[in-house]
């Protein structure tokens, strides 16, 4: 039997219309396939309700990846590209992106099945192309550590490290540590050194901001539990 591919669907970030982030071909693919492979499953079918498959929902077939997905469960996963194409989709962005959905693409190349990535918006990259900080040199750190004393240590490392390679750091944080990390970052990292704080990013509310540390001091910022991206530049 012919395998079938594994379409990297993206989704968007916020509650905005889906036609402002996402191509058509990207919804036309989306409303053909009848199998997808989700972070969580109520969040997959209002955005596909979204995408045009409003009225088809209980018609698909929803399998969930996510954080407390076992191995021996995605290697099961397997059995669904039997004669069949598979959509993955993320919470917000694109699949597989500091995302659990990264183990089935790992296992599809393992197994010799075609991946297909869709264009669609990514935090990460829409923060590092309006911060004005270095796009040339960058990596994602993801998350930190989330107690005071471990966080603060591991800002001062990513300052060290951005410094000796003039290296864009990008992180981000669970919503409602937000302002803990910011604040942390303003206190223990140096004056001259640039932040970057991009929140709600494609929203009506998306807020982009970029300045030294010392700026950011005299400026009364609350970022709130909204999605945000930090960009840090020594």
């Amino acid at each position: 039997m012919n395998k079938g591919k594994l379409y990297l669907i993206p989704s968007p970030l916020g509650d905005n219309p889906v036609g402002e982030v996402l191509p058509q071909r990207v919804l036309d693919i989306a409303c053909s396939l009848t199998c997808f492979v989700v972070e969580e499953v109520r969040t997959a079918r209002r955005f596909l309700s979204k995408y045009g498959l409003k009225g088809k929902i209980e018609s698909l077939d929803f399998h969930e990846l996510n954080e407390h997905t076992k191995p021996e469960e995605v290697k099961a996963l397997l059995k669904l590209f039997e004669g069949q194409d598979v959509g993955l989709l993320s919470e917000a962005g694109l699949p597989a992106v500091a995302d659990p959905g990264a183990v089935l693409v790992d296992l599809c190349h393992r197994e010799g099945i075609e991946v297909v990535p869709l264009v669609g918006p990514s935090s990460l990259m829409l923060a590092l192309m309006a911060s004005g900080l270095n796009g040339q040199s960058f990596a994602f750190c993801g998350y930190i550590p989330a107690k005071t004393d471990a966080r603060r240590n591991a800002l001062r490392s990513l300052e060290k490290r951005s410094k000796s390679g003039n290296e864009s750091l990008i992180i981000i944080e669970t919503p409602y540590r937000n302002d803990q990390l910011f604040a942390d970052m303003i206190s223990t990292l140096a004056p001259g050194t640039r932040i970057c704080v991009a929140a709600d990013i494609t929203l009506e509310t998306q807020y982009i901001r970029t300045r030294t540390v010392a700026q950011w001091r005299k400026e009364s910022l609350t970022i709130g539990k909204r999605p945000c991206v930090f960009i840090i530049l020594a």
